[in-house]
């Protein structure tokens, strides 16, 4: 477990709080809870199992190749972020 948490962590740091300046506590919590989100919903993770897949994504979802749809960026974290999701 504690080469689990120090993969997280050192993600969080490479993808985010080495990237911003953090005013305080709260700001903190804000930009950390929304990394989290961003972790396990938008995304995407190597691995045998996982198939570059988000955490909270459905196994039993065959994602469409990307030529058939439009592609959606969000950002979050004002840009610092990106998640790509097929457009409505």
């Amino acid at each position: 477990m504690n080469a689990i948490a120090e993969r997280w962590i050192s993600s969080a740091r490479r993808e985010c709080t080495d990237r911003l300046l953090i005013t305080g506590r709260s700001h903190l919590h804000r930009v950390l809870d929304d990394y989290v989100r961003h972790y396990n919903v938008g995304r995407s993770h190597q691995g045998h199992d996982v198939g570059l897949r988000a955490p909270d994504d459905d196994p039993n979802v065959i994602p469409l190749p990307t030529a058939l749809h439009r592609i959606m960026c969000r950002q979050r974290l004002g840009g610092l972020l990106n998640e790509y999701h097929p457009a409505a």
